[in-house]
């Protein structure tokens, strides 16, 4: 569903599993900080709001969008977590860099998923400029973060459904 029909922080609050049990990482792109920064607070501040603790959010930082892929691979390998929520932002510009950036990532993501038993959670906002993406990241079409938390607080109840 489009964002314009949709506010990525409005939600069920209880239709969202509770969170306490639950081990998270979250890889963040250092890139366009200023909207990164403002999904990662999102995503933090709903994990909290629904159980998880401080100690169960594993943070690290990548250069850019396009090193998220490799670094949620690592974190479904190496670090104890249930998920891995990526958090980047890639603006248009006047090359197609935003395209292969783009496509890049979102393969990543979706062959992670594919083959990996870690729900990887994608949250890189795509926009045509930067008013879309602080629209995006806590402004008036809410927090991307927050829609991402959620997601991956879902995805491992959804998980865990297939193992009890």
């Amino acid at each position: 569903m489009a964002t314009a029909y949709h506010n990525l922080s409005e939600y069920d609050f209880d239709s969202v599993p509770n969170a306490e049990q639950m081990k998270f990482g979250i890889v963040v792109s250092e890139w366009n900080y200023k909207i990164t920064g403002n999904l990662l607070k999102g995503a933090v501040e709903t994990l909290k709001k629904h159980g998880a603790t401080e100690e169960n959010i594993l943070i690290k930082f990548v250069p850019g969008s396009f090193e998220l892929t490799f670094a949620a691979n690592q974190m479904t390998e190496y670090a104890d977590v249930d998920a891995v929520i990526v958090l980047g932002c890639v603006i248009k510009g006047e090359t197609p860099h935003f395209d292969y950036v783009c496509m890049g990532v979102t393969q990543g993501i979706t062959d992670l998923n594919a083959t990996g038993d870690i729900p990887v959670i994608f949250g890189l906002v795509t926009t045509n400029d930067m008013q879309q993406a602080e629209d995006r990241s806590g402004g008036k079409l809410g927090n991307k973060g927050d829609e991402c938390a959620i997601t991956a607080i879902k995805m491992i109840d959804f998980a865990c459904s297939f193992k009890n």
